[in-house]
């Protein structure tokens, strides 16, 4: 199986519109195929199932997360603008895919426990930026020495991932992207001494 083929990136954006139109449950292979323009047969020369498609689907974004984070927060040297340039790149990556936002934001959570255990090790990473952030601003004294690192993450995290479901449950009627500055400043907030 060769990541690098256009086929695996075509079956991954397909899977993303064929899941978010008709739900995971729904979603069979052969739609994705069809979706993708491949045949039935191709899908399974680079997915082992369904559940595969949408793990490997979930790692595949996930990725783009944190690869585009990455030179955003580098640039930075406050540990607070790191935290806002995380946010507001989460907030459009998502908004610009729409499709995409269904799928991580209510398909995803209605897998079984199998694939959410593996959902979870593929957003470790991204939480690991998190972490990296906090830390940074407790050394720089920007957030209180006392904070602990992961119900703290688990406040970030939750607090942006709450915000997205909620856009998404509404049907993206309002502007995703407007929200980081606010987000952002709760945050900051809960973070420092």
């Amino acid at each position: 199986m060769n990541k690098t083929k256009p086929k695996y990136k075509q079956i991954i954006d397909a899977a993303v519109v064929v899941i978010s139109d008709n739900g995971y449950h729904q979603a069979q292979v052969s739609k994705i195929a069809k979706q993708a323009g491949v045949a039935d047969g191709t899908i399974y020369l680079y997915f082992k199932n369904k559940e595969d498609i949408l793990i490997s689907m979930f790692r595949e974004k996930m990725a783009v997360f944190s690869e585009s984070v990455q030179p955003l927060i580098e640039k930075e040297t406050k540990a607070a603008n790191k935290l806002l340039k995380l946010i507001q790149n989460h907030f459009s990556i998502l908004a610009q895919d729409p499709n995409l936002a269904i799928v991580t934001q209510l398909e995803l959570r209605q897998s079984n426990k199998e694939i959410r255990l593996l959902i979870n090790e593929v957003l470790k990473e991204y939480l690991k930026l998190v972490d990296t952030i906090l830390k940074d601003g407790m050394e720089t004294g920007e957030f209180a020495q006392d904070l602990d690192v992961r119900l703290a993450r688990q406040m970030i995290f939750g607090t942006i991932d709450e915000t997205v479901t909620t856009w998404v449950m509404n049907e993206q009627k309002y502007d995703l992207e407007e929200l980081a500055p606010k987000v952002h400043q709760l945050l900051l907030k809960a973070c420092q001494s």
